[in-house]
C-alpha cells in the first residue's frame, strides 16, 4: 500500500476551512464569517457575494465544475442536485459563476422526499439554506455545501434544522446555570460528539448474487457456519492485508474532507471492523459521520468489496452499532463533563450530571425512539448491545459522591488511583475516574456520556436532538430552583439531593445483560419499549409535545410527521423483506432443494435396482427428511403471503396498525420460513446451495 503521503498536507485538503477562508477571503469578511460560525451570531448576509467567489475559484481550483446543496432528508442519507457553475452570455460562449445567492439558497423538491404528511404530492417546492457553521468540501469534482432543508411554509423537513434548533437550546441553558455559579465570561456552551462507526466487509462477487443483500442489506436466510465468532479471534485481530488497504485508502479520502479518522481495528464478528474519528462539534460531526459512511462504499467497491451497514445483517454474529459519546464545552474551551481532583466539590460538574440522569430517566422514552429501526429492533436486546431498558451507568466513585450529597454521610473512596501489576519492570498506570460498561445503554466514561443504542446506519442527529433537548430541560429546572433559592449554595445541595434521590432508579452499575437487572429493572418501574412499534407512540404524547414546542425544536406537525415516517420506513422495509424472501424461496432455495431430492431419489431407485439394500435405505432416508423439509418451506412461505395480504387490508393511513400487523404477523411467518429454508441448508451439499452461504460471506474476504 502506498504510503507516501504527507498526512498534514493533505489532511482538509479538500475542505473549505479555517486555513482557506483566512487566505482566500478579506478580513472583514472574515471575521464577520468566524463570529458567526463562533458565537452563533446572526449571518450577514452582505458577504454572501465576497464568499461565494472565494468558494467558487477555490473549488475550481481543485477540479470541481459543479456545486450542489448538501443535505440530509428524513430518508437519512444525504442528498444533492449539482448545478454546472456555467453561465451562457452569447450563443456559443460561457463563463464560471457562482452567486451569493447560489450560496445562501437553493430549491429542491419536497414531493419526492419523505415528509409524514407535511407536504402533498403537489406542494413540491422545498428549499435549503447554506449552513455556515458546517465547512464546504470537494467530493468527486463538485463543491458540497452543507445546508438545511425546509418546506415552503418552513417546516424542517430534514435532520440537520432539529439539530442545529436544539443546540441553541442547550446553550442558552447552559450558559444560564453557568452565569449563576459565576461564570461571566461564558457566551455559549456547545454539544461535541465523536461517533464510532461498526460495519462489515463482503466479498462482492458474493455480495452480488445474492437477493436479500441488495434489496434488504441483510441476509434473510443462512444456517451458520462450524466457526463464527465465539473464540473472539477477530477481535483487535491482526488486519488482513486486503482489508488493510482498504482501511488505509479509506484514511486518505477521509482525512481528504477534514474527518479526522483516527481509530481502526477488527470487531467481534467476522467480516466486522470499527472505525471512531476525534471529537467535534455536534452539526459538524453529523454530516461528517453521514459523508464517513457514503465514502466507505465507494472506497470498498474500489477494493472489490461491499461495506455493509445494516444493524443486524448476519443473523448468529454481533450486529454493527454506532457509538454516540456526548459532552458539552464552553467557548473558551472547557469541558463540562471533565471531572476534578476533588469531585465531590465540583458543584459545576455535579449539577451538569445531574442533569443528565435526570434527564434520562424522565425521557428514556425519547432516546429510545431517536435508534427505532426495524434492523435495529434485531439487534437491541441481545448479548452483543445494549438492552432496551435505558439506564445510566456513573461507576462506582461518581455514584458513592452523589451517595454522600443524597445521605450527608461522608464515605472513603475505594478508587485505585494507581494500578500496581506486581511487575518491576513494567510502569504503574494511572487509572480513570471509572472502568467501561459494555452492557450500558448510557454510560458516563470519563469526561463524556455514551449512548451506545444507535445502530450503525443511524444518523447521530437523531439521538443528538433529543439529548440536547432533554437535558436543556433539566437545566432549566435547576436554573429554576437556584434563582428562587436563598443562597445559591445551599441551592445547588439541596437540588442536587432532589434530583438523586428522585431518579436513581435509573442509575445502574452492574451487568445489564442479567437476567437480574431485568427483574430489578421491572421492581424500579423502569420503562422498556422493545422495538419501533412499541416506542413509536411517544413522540407524539401531549408532554412530549409540550417538550419540543417549548424549547422551540419541533413544532408539533414535524414531530407528527416523524412519528409517520418512522412507521412508514418499518412498514416498507419489512415488506421488502417479505417480499424478497418470497422470491428467494420460490426462485431459488425450492428448485435447488427439489433438485437435489430428484438426485437422490434416482440414487435410491439405481441402489434398489442393484440390490444395495442399504444405500438404497440411505438414500431414502436423505429423501424423506429433505421431503418433508421442502414440504414445510412450502407451507410456510404460503404462511407468508397470507400475512402480507393481512398487512396490506390496513386502511390506508392506518399507520401504526399496519405496522403492527407486520411486527406480530409478518415478521413471525418470515422467521418461520427461514427457519425452514436454514434446515434446508444444512441437508444439501454446498453445490446445490443456489446462493453463496455465511462461510463465504464472513470469511470470503480474509
Amino acid at each position: 500500500m502506498d504510503c507516501s503521503y504527507n498526512l498534514s498536507t493533505i489532511f482538509g485538503s479538500n475542505v473549505f476551512n479555517d486555513s482557506v477562508m483566512r487566505s482566500k477571503l478579506p478580513k472583514n469578511v472574515y471575521v464577520s464569517l468566524k463570529q458567526t460560525i463562533k458565537d452563533g451570531t446572526e449571518l450577514d448576509s452582505a458577504i454572501a457575494e465576497v464568499v461565494a467567489s472565494a468558494m467558487k475559484d477555490w473549488a475550481i481550483e481543485l477540479g470541481a465544475t459543479h456545486y450542489c446543496h448538501w443535505f440530509i432528508p428524513m430518508t437519512g442519507s444525504p442528498a444533492e442536485k449539482h448545478d454546472a457553475f456555467l453561465t451562457l452570455i452569447s450563443p456559443d460562449e460561457v463563463i464560471m459563476e457562482f452567486s451569493g445567492k447560489n450560496l445562501i439558497k437553493g430549491e429542491a423538491d419536497a414531493s419526492s422526499f419523505p415528509s409524514g404528511g407535511l407536504r402533498a404530492t403537489f406542494e413540491a417546492r422545498g428549499y435549503t439554506a447554506w449552513d455556515c457553521t458546517s465547512p464546504a468540501f470537494v467530493k468527486d469534482g463538485t463543491l458540497c455545501i452543507p445546508t438545511v432543508y425546509t418546506s415552503y411554509n418552513g417546516e424542517a423537513l430534514d435532520k440537520k434544522a432539529p439539530l442545529l434548533r436544539s443546540m441553541e437550546c442547550i446553550s442558552k441553558q447552559s450558559v444560564r446555570l453557568l452565569k449563576l455559579l459565576g461564570d461571566e465570561k461564558v457566551k455559549r456552551v456547545t454539544p461535541s460528539i465523536g461517533a464510532e462507526q461498526e460495519y462489515f466487509l463482503v466479498d462482492e462477487k458474493y455480495h452480488s448474487q445474492r437477493l436479500d443483500l441488495k434489496f434488504a442489506g441483510k441476509t434473510l436466510f443462512g444456517a451458520m457456519p462450524p466457526k463464527g465468532q465465539e473464540l473472539d479471534d477477530h477481535y483487535y485481530g491482526d488486519l488482513d492485508e486486503r482489508v488493510g488497504r482498504f482501511m488505509a485508502d479509506l484514511d486518505v479520502e477521509l482525512w481528504k474532507l477534514g474527518i479526522t479518522s483516527k481509530t481502526k481495528h477488527n470487531e467481534v464478528a467476522p467480516a466486522q471492523h470499527e472505525l471512531a474519528p476525534i471529537y467535534e462539534v455536534a452539526s459538524v460531526a453529523c454530516d461528517r459521520n453521514h459523508l464517513t459512511m457514503e465514502v466507505m462504499k465507494k472506497v470498498a467497491k474500489k477494493h472489490g468489496m461491499r461495506c455493509m451497514l445494516n444493524e443486524k445483517p448476519f443473523e448468529g454474529v454481533n450486529g454493527s452499532g454506532k457509538h454516540n459519546n456526548w459532552s458539552l464545552s464552553t467557548d473558551y474551551g472547557e469541558n463540562l463533563f471533565k471531572p476534578s481532583k476533588d469531585t465531590s466539590n465540583n458543584k459545576r460538574f455535579l449539577l451538569f450530571c445531574a442533569a443528565v440522569i435526570r434527564a434520562v430517566d424522565l425521557h428514556s422514552d425519547l432516546l429510545r425512539f431517536s435508534v427505532a429501526s426495524a434492523g435495529n429492533d434485531c439487534r437491541l436486546g441481545g448479548h452483543e448491545a445494549p438492552p432496551t431498558i435505558i439506564s445510566i451507568f456513573l461507576g462506582d466513585e461518581l455514584t458513592n459522591t452523589f451517595e454522600q450529597i443524597s445521605s450527608g454521610v461522608s464515605k472513603k473512596s475505594t478508587h485505585q488511583a494507581v494500578l500496581d501489576m506486581g511487575i518491576k519492570t513494567l510502569p504503574s498506570l494511572k487509572l480513570d475516574s471509572t472502568d467501561r460498561n459494555r452492557t450500558s445503554p448510557f454510560a458516563f466514561t470519563g469526561d463524556k456520556f455514551e449512548f451506545r443504542m444507535l445502530g450503525a446506519p443511524t444518523s447521530v442527529a437523531s439521538c443528538n436532538i433529543m439529548l440536547n433537548t432533554i437535558v436543556a430541560e433539566s437545566l432549566d429546572f435547576i436554573c429554576g430552583k437556584l434563582e428562587k433559592a436563598d443562597n445559591v449554595d445551599s441551592g445547588i445541595n439541596s437540588v442536587l439531593k432532589e434530583i438523586y434521590n428522585e431518579h436513581k432508579r435509573v442509575i445502574f452499575n452492574g451487568d445489564g445483560y442479567s437476567e437480574e437487572w431485568r427483574k430489578e429493572a421491572q421492581k424500579r418501574k423502569l420503562p422498556e419499549f422493545k422495538d419501533t412499534v412499541d416506542v413509536a407512540p411517544c413522540l407524539i404524547k401531549e408532554e412530549n409535545v409540550k417538550l419540543f414546542t417549548k424549547y422551540e425544536v419541533f413544532t408539533p406537525v414535524e414531530l407528527n410527521s416523524r412519528y409517520e415516517i418512522t412507521l412508514r420506513v418499518y412498514n416498507k422495509t419489512k415488506n421488502i423483506e417479505a417480499k424478497t424472501m418470497i422470491d428467494m424461496t420460490e426462485k431459488q432455495f425450492l428448485p435447488a432443494g427439489l433438485e437435489y431430492a430428484e438426485f437422490l431419489m434416482k440414487g435410491a431407485k439405481e441402489a434398489k435396482e442393484l440390490g444395495l439394500d442399504k444405500l438404497y435405505a440411505l438414500q431414502m432416508e436423505k429423501a424423506n427428511k429433505l421431503s418433508d423439509v421442502l414440504t414445510d418451506i412450502n407451507a410456510k412461505v404460503e404462511d407468508l403471503k397470507v400475512a402480507l395480504k393481512e398487512a396490506y387490508a390496513v386502511t390506508y393511513g392506518m399507520t401504526l396498525k399496519r405496522a403492527t400487523v407486520y411486527r406480530d404477523k409478518v415478521n413471525e411467518a418470515m422467521f418461520r420460513l427461514r427457519q425452514a429454508v436454514d434446515t434446508m441448508e444444512t441437508l444439501i451439499p454446498r453445490k446445490y446451495y443456489p446462493i453463496p452461504s455465511y462461510v463465504e460471506l464472513l470469511f470470503g474476504v480474509n
